[in-house]
């Protein structure tokens, strides 16, 4: 809220001492970027390579422990008392491991992802900051805004910075 109403004070402080037709004012998607620029691509990539193998032994694991459910459902009435108490107790434990793994996994891969969103979202301001300098607005606004038009959206010349810094 106080970004807001810090924004809207200097809107009105660069139009009061300056006329509009001076104020240069552009509006940069910054969601859009998050999803397009090549950079965020890359670390879905990277993220789904580094937790693939993990993702498949929790898959396997699952369907192992179906298995033995199923074995104990059908193989119930002709297991000795000692036997379905071995396998039940077995299924609970596997259980209780799968889901301290899945815990696991789920904390270290939203951890992960803040990581690479964090640095992205470094990448995308640096993009953003070196287009203001370089065509000189006075102003570029991202969130809270309600409408800009397409006369001042410069998105696409931030995800043109973001496609060149990516490929050098």
């Amino acid at each position: 809220m106080v970004k807001k109403i810090g924004i809207a004070l200097l809107v009105l402080l660069a139009s009061t001492s300056l006329p509009a037709a001076e104020l240069k004012i552009g509006f940069v998607n910054v969601a859009k970027l998050l999803e397009k620029a090549p950079q965020a691509d890359k670390a879905k990539k990277k993220l789904e390579r580094e937790f693939a193998p993990r993702d498949k032994k929790l898959v396997s694991e699952q369907k192992e422990i179906k298995q033995l459910e199923e074995k104990l459902a059908k193989d119930g009435a002709i297991l000795s008392d000692d036997e379905k108490q071995k396998l039940d107790k077995d299924i609970l434990n596997r259980k209780r491991e799968a889901k301290r793994l899945q815990d696991e996994f789920r904390e270290d891969f939203n951890l992960r992802r803040n990581e690479e969103l964090t640095q992205l979202q470094k990448e995308i301001f640096e993009a953003i900051q070196s287009l203001a300098k370089e065509e000189n607005f006075d102003l570029l606004l991202t969130d809270g805004v309600v409408f800009a038009s397409d006369s001042i959206d410069v998105t696409n010349k931030v995800e043109k910075k973001l496609e060149q810094s990516f490929t050098r």
